[in-house]
C-alpha cells in the first residue's frame, strides 16, 4: 500500500504540473492550452499529489 501511494502521488503530482503548464501555454496542442483555470487547478492538483506521496512516505510498513 505504501508503494502505491508513493507512485499514485507522484502521477497526481506529475499531471498537475503538465496540467499548470497546459494552461499557461507552455505546453500546446490541447483543449486545455492558454486556458487560465488548468493554470489555477493544475498547481492544486500537484498539491494534492504531494500530500497522497507524503502519506505514503510517511506510513509505516505493518511486519507479517
Amino acid at each position: 500500500m505504501r508503494w502505491l501511494l508513493i507512485v499514485l502521488g507522484a502521477v497526481i503530482f506529475i499531471a498537475g504540473i503538465i496540467f499548470m503548464l497546459q494552461g499557461l501555454g507552455d505546453i500546446g496542442g490541447s483543449a486545455m492550452s492558454g486556458k487560465t483555470t488548468w493554470a489555477v487547478l493544475g498547481p492544486i492538483i500537484a498539491v494534492v499529489g504531494l500530500v497522497v506521496a507524503t502519506i505514503g512516505a510517511r506510513s509505516r510498513s505493518h511486519p507479517s
